[in-house]
């Protein structure tokens, strides 16, 4: 879920991560651990690539594992990792990786934003690289986009459950805020696909991750996703460059058994989605990416603390129990780097400094079984 407030905090946050990110080190991995939990699909999204701050990496990650969530969602910048064409700095990325694996979190890495240098060769120079976004990806560099796609699944190769091409491209904000493009979309995954699967073929490819949205017909702002779906299998005919399905499932102020309508945003949305794959013959699994809600007093699609906590953990069960095709529910977002400001920092489970809040408390009763 983004906002233009959002992304201007994502540039600066992109402005500033050369300078401030700092590899986590001088701490001690510690023994491997196992996640103990009554709900496998339960996972949660994180933004620990923004933490400067090595312990509170650890630790969060530790308690991602305490609080019984299973996997992992973690956005790994192709603008942090090759800061200049062909130079690779992975020593933030292995040390998160390294932890969440010691951890026994299965980690989802999305892949995405587009360093400055690729903008300026693409854009024709550094004043028309000004006027671009970090999400902007022309067809100019869907083989510079491929090339990290795949030296960073070739380097982590057993160490990532999978990785996650693009997220929510069927938002203009996360489209380079351009006119989203389907099928550029489309032809965008096949280029990298088929790079990916050359250098490491067992490493998962997920697609998609589209933002549950009812933009309608010429909007500016995006397309619906489930239209936008619809144009990705028509643009590829035959072809199918991915190996599962991310998608988005926010539940608003709906509870998760909401039924499912073309006309509404909630939980169940996933089904509608789920059969737009299978009129085109697409049987595989799909992995919940984002998903969630929100508990802030003000915000007019949140609901209370304890219907959070109630839809949470109902979300995790309804999943279990009627989607055997989907392998994971990750929830956004366990903790933010920094307060967000507004109805954003209320979709945490901790906050900044990991102080848990009391939905954290009552996933870990709920989760963990006894010893």
């Amino acid at each position: 879920m983004r906002t233009r407030a959002g992304l201007v905090l994502l540039l600066l946050v992109t402005v500033l991560g050369g300078a401030l990110r700092l590899a986590p080190a001088g701490l001690q991995l510690g023994p491997q651990q196992q996640v103990r939990t009554r709900q496998p699909l339960a996972g949660v999204h994180t933004r620990f690539t923004d933490e400067v701050e090595a312990w509170k990496i650890q630790r969060g990650l530790t308690m991602v594992r305490d609080m019984g969530a299973t996997w992992v969602v973690e956005f790994f910048p192709w603008a942090y990792a090759e800061p200049a064409p062909g130079q690779y700095d992975w020593r933030s990325f292995d040390a998160l990786i390294d932890r969440a694996n010691r951890q026994g979190l299965r980690v989802i890495a999305r892949l995405g934003f587009v360093p400055l240098w690729a903008r300026v060769r693409a854009a024709g120079g550094e004043r028309e690289a000004a006027q671009t976004t970090v999400t902007w990806l022309p067809p100019a560099l869907y083989v510079d986009f491929a090339r990290y796609a795949t030296a960073f699944a070739a380097r982590y190769r057993g160490r990532v459950a999978a990785v996650q091409i693009w997220n929510e491209p069927n938002l203009s904000l996360e489209w380079g805020m351009r006119p989203v493009d389907p099928e550029g979309y489309a032809a965008m995954l096949g280029v990298v696909y088929d790079a990916i699967k050359r250098a490491a073929p067992e490493t998962i490819v997920l697609a998609g991750a589209l933002a549950p949205t009812l933009e309608p017909a010429g909007s500016a702002n995006g397309m619906d996703d489930l239209v936008f779906l619809e144009r990705v299998y028509a643009a590829l005919g035959e072809a199918r460059p991915w190996d599962a399905l991310a998608v988005h499932a926010y539940g608003l102020t709906q509870q998760p058994s909401a039924p499912p309508a073309a006309e509404a945003v909630n939980f169940r949305r996933v089904e509608l989605l789920r059969a737009v794959m299978l009129r085109h013959g697409d049987t595989r699994d799909v992995h919940i990416t984002e998903a969630g809600w929100n508990d802030a007093p003000r915000w007019p699609q949140a609901v209370t603390p304890a219907q959070r906590i109630e839809y949470t953990l109902g979300a995790w069960a309804y999943a279990g129990a009627n989607w055997p095709w989907v392998r994971s529910v990750s929830m956004w977002v366990f903790k933010l780097p920094a307060p967000a400001g507004g109805y954003r920092d209320a979709w945490t489970f901790v906050t900044p400094d990991l102080e848990p809040l009391p939905i954290y408390a009552e996933l870990r009763a709920a989760l963990v079984p006894p010893p």
